[in-house]
């Protein structure tokens, strides 16, 4: 039976596995994902996840321009009560070619959260999120045009993602000064191979009481199995490694205490990453990527594995720091790789 837990301080109730949506639609809509499945294999991940008590999902109107919400939007629209699940979606990166195709003027945002909305095929997301910074749109803006889009309805709660901890502060302090809405969830890089968030994000959300959904938990399948193992995936996301593979000669000593740990619990690597995981606050539900059934059945069985303070230390004692990736420096931005 799936345990439900707070999203933070909300009255919002999420399961503590969240579906992300990134591995829906064809290589042919996202351009480099040769491992992206199809509809009907997405709709099998989708349905299974239901089964096993999941009812928190997130995509974003990027992921496959539009061809991800769809997929989830029509699953969710078959096989739940729209009233029993929860979607996240993002907005931020280009989605068209024009001058005002991407970021997070009030222009993009309303234009983006209706065709979000279609593509869903729902009246409204539960979470709204920023997908990135943006470096050339007040805060003020934003924050103003979100406010208005949970004043009409077309969201729930707001959140961000992948940002320097003084950014989100920032747009909290925003949002608290004029009385707009506040951001309720952070969605940052964070597993046991990058570790960058606990300087000052992480602090920053248990003071501030933002529930915190780590994407790539498993460091896009690094922490899954023994550093000699490869996959498909390894071999040709050539986002995940741009974000792993400069630090793979350091990263090789947590893996090898991950396997370690995994032999001794008699578990899976994943089991023992995500466990490590659910141990730090205030992670409420890492965004879980899945391509194949057992991935799913394996991140819930992970719920019952339970660490040690020993344990923990254990695991993170190899740490050594790691250059940022994840989020835009400044002046930067998202390249829309969109054909």
């Amino acid at each position: 039976m799936m345990e439900y837990v707070k999203l933070s301080n909300t009255g919002l109730d999420v399961s503590p596995i969240c579906l992300g949506a990134m591995s829906f639609g064809t290589a042919e809509n996202w351009g480099h994902n040769p491992w992206a499945l199809d509809e009907e294999g997405s709709r099998a991940i989708i349905k299974k996840a239901l089964d096993l008590g999941i009812n928190f999902f997130d995509t974003a109107n990027v992921y496959a321009y539009g061809s991800s919400e769809e997929i989830l939007g029509r699953a969710l629209n078959d096989f739940a009560n729209r009233d029993e699940v929860v979607i996240a979606t993002k907005v931020f990166s280009p989605m068209s070619q024009g001058p005002n195709g991407g970021g997070l003027s009030r222009k993009h945002i309303m234009s983006q959260i209706d065709q979000s909305l279609k593509r869903l095929g729902t009246d409204y997301v539960d979470l709204y999120i920023i997908h990135r910074w943006d470096y050339h749109t007040p805060i003020e803006e934003t924050m103003a045009a979100l406010h208005d889009v949970v004043q009409a309805g077309k969201a729930r709660y707001i959140g961000a993602s992948a940002m320097y901890a003084w950014q989100f502060q920032k747009a909290l302090h925003v949002a608290e000064k004029y009385g707009w809405t506040r951001f309720v969830s952070m969605q940052n890089h964070y597993n046991l191979i990058y570790r960058e968030e606990e300087r000052e994000m992480m602090p920053l959300c248990v003071e501030e009481k933002i529930a915190v959904t780590p994407y790539s938990p498993l460091a896009s399948g690094r922490l899954a199995r023994a550093a000699a193992e490869t996959t498909a995936r390894l071999e040709t996301d050539p986002i995940a490694k741009q974000k792993y593979d400069a630090t793979a000669e350091s990263d090789k000593l947590i893996v090898a205490r991950v396997a370690e740990m995994a032999a001794n619990y008699g578990a899976p690597m994943s089991h023992i990453a995500l466990a490590w995981l659910r141990h730090k606050a205030p992670v409420v539900a890492p965004v879980i990527g899945a391509t194949k059934i057992s991935h799913l059945e394996s991140a819930v069985a992970s719920l019952s594995v339970q660490l040690t303070p020993e344990d923990m230390a254990y695991l993170e004692e190899p740490y050594v720091p790691h250059p940022i990736v994840g989020l835009i420096p400044h002046g930067g931005q998202l390249l829309n790789t969109r054909k």
